[in-house]
């Protein structure tokens, strides 16, 4: 299934699609990614599926999709969270969660078949905000801090002021996505 996996890996082309004109960027969605990789799965003879929970951590909810893959003997899965406020402006409980499963879905499947957001809206969109950018380049031993248990951990650390996010990047190695929702919270 390895094997398979890495043809996906290779020959996947999710084109951003999508365009958001009022922060004038391409991006791509859940579906741009699914409509590009149905052909490569049905070819593989490879079935994936999508699923979700919702999980507290503290009072924070968080959506947590699951992406797995399988040849029907074996499967391999990823995991993506993303934070879930079922009092957003403009939203009704239902639209605020499935935007939520929506995100975590999509950076389940990002991270299942390689695919590099590093230009897409999410990692470049400031929301109006402006912050320095600063290259780093690190040799430190220390975690990289992901979507993980210690992410939630951290959030919840930040939200509730007992830690900044100075103290996060003593003890993890931040990278600008990850210390850019941070900074959001």
């Amino acid at each position: 299934m390895i094997k398979k996996l890495i043809t996906i890996q290779h020959d996947l082309k999710a084109p951003k699609k999508q365009y958001n004109s009022f922060g004038k960027y391409n991006y791509r969605n859940q579906e741009d990614i699914l409509e590009a990789l149905k052909p490569l799965l049905y070819a593989q003879g490879l079935v994936l599926t999508l699923s979700d929970t919702v999980t507290t951590v503290g009072e924070s909810l968080f959506v947590e999709a699951t992406a797995t893959i399988s040849d029907g003997e074996k499967s391999m899965s990823t995991v993506a969270q993303a934070g879930l406020d079922l009092n957003k402006k403009g939203m009704d409980k239902a639209q605020a969660t499935g935007a939520s499963s929506s995100y975590a879905r999509k950076y389940a499947l990002n991270a299942m078949f390689l695919i590099d957001d590093t230009k897409d809206s999410d990692a470049t969109n400031r929301h109006g905000k402006t912050q320095p950018t600063v290259a780093k380049t690190t040799t430190s031993k220390a975690p990289l801090l992901s979507n993980s248990e210690a992410y939630l951990k951290v959030v919840n650390a930040i939200k509730a002021g007992t830690h900044t996010i100075e103290d996060v990047k003593s003890k993890y190695v931040v990278n600008s996505e990850v210390e850019n929702k941070l900074r959001n919270l």
